[in-house]
C-alpha cells in the first residue's frame, strides 16, 4: 500500500486490538473519486507519465487493497483490487472481485499490467496477467526485512525483502516481461506509529527492494539501500522480449492447453440484482 501505508499492527497484536486504530486508518483511506486523487491525477497528466498507484481504497463503509492505472492524461482507465488479502490482511480489508481479473491495460508504453504483494505467489493469476499479453509489470509491495534473529523469533523466509525480490524476479523469467518493483520503506516515525519499536523483525530505516527486471530476469538498474528512498529508472525496449519468449512462451508455444488450461470467471457479482 503506498498511501495510507500497511497497517503492520495487525502482524504483531492480537485481532481484537485492531479497534485502537482501525478507525484513523479507515479516516485516512483514500476513496477513489477523492480530491485527493483528483490531484493524483492532476499531477499524473503534468508529469507525462502512466502510474499504477498502490493505496488502501475506501469504499463506502469497507476497505480494498486497490491499484489505480492513470494514464497520460491523468484518466483512471482501470482499477482492480487484490483478489485475495493475505492471512491477517483479511480482517482489515476485503476481496476484489471480477473485474480485478483485468489486470493489464494497452498505453502508449506497452501494455502494463500490475499485482499487489502476495499476489505475485498465486500462480493461477500470473497465468492470467500472461495471458493478456503483459509487457511491463508493476510489482506493488510493502516493506519486508531481513531474517531476523531466530533465537528472538521465529520467523519465515517467505515473508523477507529478499524473498519478494526473488518471487519478483520469477515472475519476469517466467512471463518474459519487465517487472518494475516498487516497494516502501519503514521510517523511524512510522516504527513508532505502527507500534513496532523494539520489534525484532523490523530495521528502520528499510525493508526497501525496489528494482527493474529485464524479460528474462536480469535486474536492469543500479540497487538503492534498503533504508533509501529513491526513484530507480533504466530505458527499456519492447523488442527484446521477442529474444525469451523465443524459448518460453507459457501462453504460446510453450503451453499446453490440450492438457493444462485456466478456467477464468470474469462474471461480476453484484450485492443486489433487481429482476
Amino acid at each position: 500500500m503506498m498511501l495510507t501505508g500497511l497497517c503492520r499492527q495487525m502482524w504483531t497484536s492480537p485481532v481484537i486490538n485492531n479497534g485502537g486504530w482501525i478507525h484513523e486508518y479507515m479516516a485516512n483511506s483514500m476513496r477513489r473519486d477523492s480530491p485527493q486523487m483528483k490531484r493524483i491525477q492532476q499531477a499524473v497528466k503534468k508529469a507525462g507519465m502512466l502510474v499504477v498507484l498502490g493505496y488502501s481504497e475506501r469504499d463506502g463503509a469497507s476497505l480494498y487493497m486497490g491499484q489505480s492505472f492513470i494514464d497520460t492524461n491523468g484518466e483512471i482507465i482501470h482499477h482492480r483490487r487484490k483478489i485475495k488479502p493475505t492471512h491477517v490482511e483479511r480482517t482489515i480489508w476485503g476481496e476484489g472481485q471480477a473485474e480485478s481479473l483485468k489486470v493489464v491495460v494497452d498505453s502508449k508504453f506497452g501494455k502494463v499490467g500490475a499485482l499487489n504483494c502476495w499476489e505475485h505467489l498465486q500462480p493461477l493469476l500470473r497465468y492470467n496477467e500472461y495471458a493478456q499479453g503483459v509487457q511491463i509489470h508493476i510489482a506493488s509491495w510493502p516493506a519486508e526485512f531481513e531474517m531476523p534473529d531466530p533465537q528472538k523469533i521465529a520467523w519465515l523466509y517467505h515473508e523477507t525483502g529478499e524473498a519478494s525480490y526473488r518471487a519478483s524476479q520469477f515472475m519476469a523469467i517466467e512471463g518474459a516481461t519487465f517487472v518494475a518493483v516498487a516497494s516502501q520503506v519503514l521510517t523511524e516515525k512510522n516504527l513508532e506509529r505502527n507500534g513496532l519499536t523494539g520489534n525484532p523483525v523490523t530495521k528502520t530505516p528499510g525493508g526497501g527492494f525496489s528494482m527493474i527486471f529485464g524479460p528474462d530476469g536480469k535486474p536492469l538498474a543500479e540497487p538503492i539501500g534498503d533504508g533509501e528512498e529513491g526513484i530507480i529508472t533504466t530505458v527499456v525496449n519492447l523488442r527484446d522480449i521477442d529474444k525469451p519468449k523465443a524459448f518460453i512462451d507459457v501462453v504460446g508455444h510453450y503451453a499446453r492447453p490440450d492438457l493444462l488450461s485456466l478456467k477464468v470467471n470474469e462474471k461480476v457479482a453484484k450485492h443486489v440484482v433487481v429482476d
